[in-house]
């Protein structure tokens, strides 16, 4: 079920709101968070029931083991929470990547490994980052959860399932225990059917509107050798608001959401092509994403706290991970890598106390830059990103 879809705007939001609001206004809190999980789950399993174990094991899982970790200490509870995390991520992995890394042995060593299609569960990735900061949290004492119940719509809270922000423990789970969540309804009806509106304008007006200039392009590989300099950067520039749109639209229907019942999520993109700079720009692109990997696997890996090279080196592997983690394909990866290598000249350029460039230079690098790498994220293949990279710079006749 999709945000945008008339099953969802006239039907089970609506439904679902007004049946939590009752329980809410009537005293019955815990009935009311009963409603809100298994709508969601409804939500959840809409496109494929079948996954609705997935996520029921992993949230069963992550519970139970969140409470073992909290009994223990020491180098115990530091033991039971990596294998927590290794066992999301492997969960994560099969699911994700298990076909990806099979073809790529196939290629390299010539062997003949068959392995099924496997179909990627909904939102998997979401739900497993944010299930692995609950864990990582509760290790470090910063999260604590007895209700089963509680702990079920931390993660599957329809609003923010599917894509996002990724949220902490700490700053939802309050916000339902609050006696008084509907103070207002009629405020937080209006404000979010406000931000709602506004996500879906960008959604199916504008980002659905520039994919027909997308498709002729990227959607054909075959196109790619007969491109010329201005079709090429009108599709990839096409691409390039059609992705912020459709993925900052959806973010916006998503706090719209979670507002009409109360809850305040937090912002997720903050206008990222306005940005100066590409140390800016993952300041206000997906933001919840960007705090995740920093504060999850950048400072994991020593952060900046073992010298400049290894600072530079754990910053390039952040974002190499960060693409993969986008999708099951190489050209994630070297959109990962490229985000990587520029942030790290970035941060070089600030450590050497280099000249800072005029406005306009710096934004309109930072653009292109940009830009360039969204060409890889979009493309097939990498032969198609090299051919429509050409067609950008001028290295096919202009007609």
């Amino acid at each position: 079920m999709l945000f945008n879809s008339f099953e969802f705007i006239f039907v089970f939001l609506p439904v679902t709101l007004l049946l939590y609001s009752l329980c809410v206004r009537s005293g019955r809190l815990e009935l009311g968070l009963a409603v809100l999980v298994f709508a969601s789950l409804f939500f959840y399993g809409f496109w494929n029931p079948a996954y609705l174990l997935l996520i029921l094991f992993s949230i069963f899982f992550n519970y139970f083991l969140g409470k073992w970790i909290s009994s223990l200490a020491g180098s115990a509870a530091r033991a039971a929470m990596i294998a927590g995390v290794a066992a999301n991520l492997a969960l994560l992995g099969y699911f994700k990547y298990a076909n990806f890394f099979v073809d790529n042995i196939n290629l390299v060593f010539g062997a003949g490994w068959q392995l099924e299609k496997i179909f990627l569960p909904l939102a998997i990735s979401f739900f497993t980052f944010q299930q692995i900061s609950y864990l990582v949290d509760v290790w470090e004492g910063k999260a604590r959860e007895y209700n089963l119940l509680h702990y079920s719509l931390f993660v599957c809270f329809f609003p923010q399932l599917i894509a996002g922000p990724i949220v902490h423990h700490s700053e939802m789970l309050p916000q339902f225990m609050r006696r008084g969540v509907l103070p207002s309804w009629v405020k937080n009806i209006a404000i979010g059917l406000s931000i709602f509106s506004i996500g879906l304008f960008k959604k199916t007006v504008i980002a659905d509107s520039l994919s027909a200039y997308v498709g002729p392009v990227y959607d054909q590989p075959n196109a790619a050798g007969q491109l010329d300099f201005f079709i090429a950067w009108g599709s990839t520039l096409a691409y390039t608001f059609q992705l912020y749109f459709d993925f900052s639209g959806y973010s916006d229907m998503a706090i719209g959401c979670a507002r009409m019942f109360g809850i305040v999520l937090p912002l997720n993109f903050f206008s990222p092509y306005k940005s100066r700079s590409i140390v800016e720009f993952w300041r206000r692109w997906h933001i919840t994403l960007s705090r995740f990997l920093r504060d999850y696997l950048y400072i994991a890996l020593g952060g900046n706290r073992k010298g400049k090279y290894r600072r530079y080196a754990n910053l390039f592997l952040t974002m190499l991970l960060g693409g993969l983690w986008h999708g099951a394909g190489w050209q994630f990866v070297i959109w990962g890598g490229l985000h990587g290598a520029y942030l790290t000249v970035a941060h070089g350029w600030r450590a050497h106390q280099m000249p800072k460039l005029p406005g306009g230079v710096s934004f309109g690098l930072t653009f292109v830059a940009v830009l360039i790498a969204w060409v890889f994220f979009r493309a097939e293949n990498f032969g198609q990103a090299q051919a429509v990279l050409f067609a950008l710079f001028g290295a096919t006749d202009v007609h």
